[in-house]
Formats: structure tokens, sequence, C-alpha cells
């Protein structure tokens, strides 16, 4: 089969490795629908390696580089362990690509996210989702609903990404939220509290191209965070108060200042995009307002189910998100040089590797 494999920074490959095979009562093999490329991929094909094993093998997983990317991924099922009990060959699925040990603190505290010894199909396992195939756990899988689409499959990994962060903000009905960054998280950070009941959305992007994106969406007012504009908004729909929740997802100072700035008094803001290097805060604002400040990391493992069901339902129109798809030999020129262009004018782009 084919594979997109990373080997160094500006360094991934299509090469003609092994399909990988069932060798464990619990692994299931499947073969790839669509395949997202996502922010931490873009990390690696820029600066990496970073997070995919290159100081020798992973503790957990025993798998080195180079390594076959994504994690986003949907696809159907083809075989089956002997002790895999609830999915049949055939059966179209959404991929949770975290793999844990199961043993640790955090493991047994039902924060397998946290896992001591996290790895992740796509980043730091055997196989990932730019390719044919793929061999996970049963654990890992989650079955498609007629009502959720292969396409939409794809997109359960990073729209569990932003609901966590949400979630973990503690977006209430009614809420004012301001949502900094209109990147694919961003997006759909957005999209997932206008469902949950926010009565207003506002997403700050000073990219035009994103920023149209955004609009696109329908959730609610996009503003270029470097004019006046935000707030001005921000005063005339809070009285002047300031918004409820901050959903940061650029991964910028930039962005983590704007909405500290904005934030009413006891307001939220949750840093969700992830900073590659130290970010500058406005500490005595924090305490000044009583500000909440709270990280994010992943998501609930357990979530996928949930996830899965709301976008079924059409409030979390997540393929609103994807702007291409493309061939799996593409991926390099029409997927992450695409991607990592700043004046780019793509938000999610899906793989087909059967394409």
């Amino acid at each position: 089969m084919h594979a997109a494999r990373f080997y160094d920074h500006h360094d991934i490959r299509i090469e003609q490795v092994p399909t990988p095979e069932v060798r464990a009562h619990d692994d299931v093999l499947v073969e790839v629908s669509y395949c997202g490329i996502c922010g931490t991929d873009l990390h690696e094909y820029l600066v990496g390696p970073i997070v995919t094993p290159h100081a020798g093998p992973h503790p957990l997983t025993g798998a080195t580089l180079p390594q076959t990317l994504g994690h986003e991924f949907s696809a159907r099922v083809v075989e089956t362990g002997s002790q895999v009990q609830d999915l049949r060959p055939g059966d179209r699925v959404a991929i949770m690509p975290a793999i844990v040990c199961g043993r640790c603190p955090w493991c047994r505290q039902g924060l397998g996210h946290l896992c001591q010894c996290f790895a992740c199909t796509g980043l730091s396992a055997e196989t990932g989702g730019l390719a044919t195939y793929a061999v996970l756990k049963e654990y890992q899988l989650a079955t498609i609903p007629d009502d959720v689409s292969d396409l939409e499959g794809a997109v359960v990994e990073p729209a569990s990404v932003a609901a966590y962060g949400v979630d973990r903000a503690g977006v209430r009905g009614g809420d004012v939220v301001l949502v900094t960054g209109a990147g694919p998280i961003g997006a759909l950070s957005a999209m997932y509290a206008s469902a949950i009941g926010a009565s207003t959305v506002i997403v700050a992007e000073p990219n035009p191209h994103r920023a149209a994106l955004a609009r696109a969406l329908d959730v609610g007012p996009v503003v270029d965070p470097t004019s006046g504009e935000l707030a001005e908004l921000v005063g005339s729909l809070t009285n002047g108060l300031g918004i409820d929740v901050g959903i940061e997802c650029s991964g910028a100072s930039a962005g983590l200042d704007t909405c500290i700035q904005h934030a009413r008094p006891r307001g939220t803001v949750v840093q969700t995009g992830l900073h590659t290097k130290p970010a500058a805060l406005d500490a005595m604002r924090l305490s000044e307002r009583d500000i909440t400040l709270v990280g994010s990391w992943c998501y609930l493992i357990t979530d996928w189910p949930r996830i899965i069901r709301l976008i079924g339902s059409g409030k979390f129109p997540v393929a609103k998100a994807v702007t291409s798809t493309i061939a799996l030999h593409d991926v390099v020129t029409k997927g992450f040089d695409v991607l990592v262009d700043p004046a780019g004018d793509q938000l999610k782009i899906l793989v087909q590797p059967a394409a």
C-alpha cells in the first residue's frame, strides 16, 4: 500500500509499504476513507520532529521514525481480531487515535488523554491515516450512523479537541463567547459553542481569507482583532461588561491577550491552541478582574459517541470546516505546503488515500 511517511522537517515521502496485519486479539484492520491534515502534522513538517518518536522507540508502542502520519480519519472495517465484539467488516468508523496504557494514575482516573505513556496513531504508532490501510485497537473505533458521512467522520477528532476546550471553559446557554483564531479548531470551537447554546459567538481573525471562511460558517460576527471594531462590538453586546468566555485557538500571544483584555470580571479564558514558544500575558489583568485561565489538552477519549450524535443531529455541522479534498500523492504540494502558507485560503484539507 501507499503511505505518507515523515522522516524529518520538510521531508515527507509517499512510499510503498507493507499492508498492516491483524496480529492481536483486539486489533482491527481498516481501509481509510478520509484523513485530515492537523496542525500537529504541520508543526512536525515545519520544525519537527517534535512528538514523533525521534529519540528512540516510543515506550508504549515501540514506534520509530519514519512515521506514517494522519490521526484524524474515518474508515471502513476490513478485518477484526478474534476477541473484537462490537465491530464487523464493512462497519463505518471514526478513529479516536489516542493510545493509552490503562495503568498509570491518570488512566485509572478516566483521564486517558493525560496518560504518562500517551501515544497516538499517526504520530507515534505503527500506522496512520495517511495511508490506504491502518491497524488500531478496538477501543479506538466508534461506529458512524447513517446520518453521519465518512467526510464528517474524519472531522470527529478535531471536533472533539474543539469541544473539550469549550467544555473546559464551562460555556453555558446565553453566554457571549469570543474565539480568537479561525483555523480549523477555532472554526469548530465557534460552531460547537453555538450548538450548545451560546447567545453570541464572536470570531476574531486578522487573516482576510480565513475571516471570509469563518463568515461562511454563519455562527456570529467575524472581526479583525487588530482594528477597534472588536472592542466596540463586545461593549455593545455586553453593556460594557466583557465576554463571558474566551476560547483562544490561535496559539499566539496576541490571541491570548485579546481574550484576557475583553473578558468580564469573573470571566473564563481557555487556551486551546498550542503555543510553540512561551506566551506573554497580562497577569495583573487576570488578578484585577478575577479571571480564570484554563488549559485544554486533546479530548476525553470516551467522547466520540457524544460528538458523533451531535454531528448527526445537524446542530454541529462540521463539514462546513472542510474546504478541500485531495489525493494521497498530492498530500505535500496540495496539502502541507498550502496549509503552512500564511496567506493560504484553505481551512481543513482532507486526504482520500484510495483516490
